[in-house]
């Protein structure tokens, strides 16, 4: 078993109403242990068969950690809502399923959040939703690095969630710090808008709902498309939409998208503003997108 913790801001976040099966005893009774057993952690016992940690709510997860519940499971492992008797506060625990992959993976993880620590540049590869947190603050804190690479790493041809790859990786233009800025962007457009700016599962699609928000893809990324990536374009300059759209349901969903400026529009006093700030991070050329730096001095955060 291997364990990650990331704080949980001392103000605790709002969460989904909990189930009865999926609720710690509340109130201070539950955040105190018998003196008999507080150093305990609990007995040895078997993952489950997809190789999940087992657990009982009120249990210790070590001497330190007392589970409170369950906040969520991914495919990598699960996240327990504990708290810490020596901080006193509360915190979410990763534990990884106790599978071999996801193990190699995790100790890669633990690796990149020792050199953050040390300010070194990595890039994600994975920013999503899902792996974010959103307190109560305007901040938005990013808690899994699973697919992190450092820039002098071997970088595989697909990276990121679906909805959130940027143009490169779809066109095999190669990835690096930009993609992760493109992904924020979907990211800040979705809370806004409250769906997913690009809900698709298939390459052609997903560069023809990319037309649709955002105008025609540079013909200059098109011309340095890789070969896997040709066979979307007609004489490699125009995106073979609608023609090769693989149903009508397909050329349904990308007529019902909007320009980027009017999915935004409703935001009123600093509207101009964003759509400014997403034209930039949602930029088709890497070279040309705003860095994560020029992101955060943009004028949309000074205007509140």
């Amino acid at each position: 078993m291997v364990v990650e913790m990331e704080d949980v801001e001392k103000a605790r976040t709002r969460k989904r109403p909990r189930l009865g099966w999926d609720v710690a005893p509340s109130g201070p009774e539950a955040l105190q242990t018998p003196a008999k057993t507080r150093l305990l952690s609990p007995p040895k016992k078997d993952d489950d068969h997809e190789g999940h940690y087992c657990f009982n709510l009120g249990e210790n997860l070590t001497p330190r950690y007392k589970i409170l519940s369950k906040m969520g499971e991914g495919t990598f492992g699960l996240v327990l809502e504990c708290w810490d008797r020596e901080t006193r506060d509360y915190v979410a625990i990763k534990i990884v399923r106790s599978i071999h992959k996801y193990r190699d993976a995790a100790m890669i993880e633990i690796d990149i959040l020792q050199h953050l620590a040390k300010n070194e540049k990595c890039t994600s590869g994975c920013v999503k939703i899902r792996n974010s947190c959103l307190p109560k603050s305007s901040a938005i804190k990013l808690i899994d690095f699973g697919s992190t690479a450092f820039d002098n790493q071997n970088h595989c041809s697909v990276v990121s969630t679906r909805h959130y790859r940027a143009p490169e990786i779809i066109l095999g233009l190669g990835w690096s710090y930009p993609c992760d800025v493109w992904s924020v962007g979907c990211i800040l457009v979705e809370l806004c808008t409250g769906e997913a700016l690009f809900q698709t599962h298939e390459n052609l699609e997903h560069l023809a709902m990319m037309e649709r928000v955002l105008g025609s893809i540079p013909e200059h990324m098109i011309q340095r498309a890789n070969r896997g990536a040709e066979k979307y374009f007609l004489r490699g300059s125009r995106l073979n939409w609608p023609e090769g759209a693989v149903s009508r349901e397909s050329i349904r969903a990308v007529k019902k998208l909007d320009l980027l400026k009017n999915m935004v529009s409703h935001v009123e006093s600093t509207r101009y503003l964003l759509a400014d700030l997403l034209e930039g991070l949602l930029n088709y050329d890497p070279c040309k997108r705003l860095t994560a730096v020029q992101a955060l001095n943009h004028p949309f955060f000074e205007s509140k």
